[in-house]
């Protein structure tokens, strides 16, 4: 029997996928849980509608986190931080800070948990960080520690 699979499911499929499962299966389990419905006709072709929205809407996504990658690639993110005289910090730098200097430097807001730092960061220099857009969209980028 064939269905339209309306949430991912493991071992079967992604969302407005259609796939072949027994009919015990679709009847019993897929279709009363809202899982699936029945590929009829008027649902495939609701299904290709929902599929063409949801290819523009990556395609606008992709575009935007592209602009983004170039300006946040453009040059190295300056981060403030309270240092000794030695040049080592106070603490370390942390993705909020990141979050904080990409805010006030480039103009995007990019939530604090996207962003993981490479290395450990105790002394002024340059350092790599990522950035992770969902969607296996993940960029690297350069920041520097200054210090305050």
């Amino acid at each position: 029997m064939q269905v339209i699979l309306i949430k991912d499911m493991d071992n079967l499929g992604a969302a407005q996928e259609v796939v072949n499962v027994r009919p015990g299966y679709a009847r019993n389990y897929l279709i009363p849980h809202k899982f699936a419905i029945e590929a009829s006709p008027s649902n495939l072709k609701m299904a290709q509608e929902k599929g063409k929205v949801k290819a523009k809407k990556e395609a606008a996504l992709l575009s935007e986190i592209n602009k983004v990658t170039d300006v946040l690639k453009a040059s190295a993110v300056k981060v403030g931080a309270k240092t000794g005289t030695s040049g080592k910090i106070f603490g370390s730098v942390t993705p909020i800070q990141i979050a904080r200097a990409i805010r006030e430097q480039k103009g995007y807001e990019i939530d604090r948990k996207r962003i993981a730092i490479v290395e450990e960061v105790k002394e002024l220099g340059t350092y790599k960080s990522t950035i992770d857009f969902g969607n296996g969209n993940i960029i690297e980028i350069e920041f520097e520690v200054v210090s305050e």
